[in-house]
């Protein structure tokens, strides 16, 4: 599972600073004003404000359990009610209310079908050139804010992230594999191979550069040149080249091989 922490999927941190309470979740009379007229009690206000104020910050609504003690003790007191009101709900129907309010009024609308098909197309075009998990669901998350749609769970994107990563990475691998010819293959399992001196072309494949010097440039240049050998790599990874230099290039080919984008 993917690290939350990696990517821009919004969560609290574990301790919230003084100045970030202040600057994030005190309410401006104006959306104190508002609350008051859309609520009946002082626990009906509460919570309807601590959902606004951290879909404010979150871009989402959070569970209660999310929720730190400072954050909400913060907006208690911004709201002066006494230190007995708690941000509860009459009813799940009043807690839905609440969410309809809050969303109509920062305009981002509720459709967990729409976004998650808008996540994974904007996955699945990205898994073709980045194989990094906290990139990918980075990639949704920038789609969806552009669509102006609440974010799915973490936990579903993280399970569709796996899912088509897994999937894109399947049709490159098959590709590359009905490319190589049988003396290709034949070259690549030879790498696994294990010589006199217990070691295997494989450790040579994955030995590192040397410090630079002239003399160890003119080796790398003949271990490149080896490697090379291997297989026509330019007609081999032809159109699924994933180096990341490929944004910087306006999304034409990498340089490296024949490879146009998808």
């Amino acid at each position: 599972m993917t690290s939350v922490e990696r990517t821009a999927y919004r969560v609290f941190p574990r301790l919230v600073m003084t100045r970030e309470l202040y600057f994030f979740y005190s309410p401006s009379d104006e959306e104190t004003a508002w609350a008051r007229e859309k609520t009946d009690t002082d626990e009906h206000l509460l919570a309807l404000m601590l959902a606004l104020k951290c879909f404010q910050r979150l871009g989402r609504f959070a569970k209660a359990r999310e929720v730190p003690p400072v954050v909400a003790e913060h907006v208690r007191r911004c709201l002066e009610l006494g230190e007995d009101v708690m941000p509860v709900y009459a009813s799940p129907r009043t807690a839905e209310s609440h969410r309809v309010l809050v969303r109509r009024r920062e305009g981002v609308g509720y459709a967990p079908g729409k976004a998650r098909k808008i996540a994974a197309k904007a996955m699945t075009r990205a898994a073709w050139v980045k194989n990094h998990p906290p990139d990918l669901i980075n990639v949704a998350l920038e789609r969806l804010a552009q669509a102006r749609l609440e974010p799915p769970a973490f936990s579903t994107l993280d399970s569709m992230e796996s899912t088509i990563r897994g999937q894109v990475n399947g049709q490159i691998f098959e590709t590359i594999w009905q490319r190589l010819s049988a003396e290709d293959r034949a070259r690549i399992a030879a790498l696994l191979v294990v010589g006199p001196g217990g070691k295997s072309d494989l450790d040579r494949l994955k030995k590192p550069a040397r410090r630079a010097s002239w003399s160890k440039f003119k080796d790398q240049a003949a271990h490149l040149a080896w490697v090379e050998g291997i297989c026509d790599t330019g007609a081999v990874l032809e159109g699924h080249c994933r180096l990341e230099d490929r944004r910087l290039r306006g999304g034409g080919g990498c340089g490296r091989c024949r490879c146009a984008g998808p």
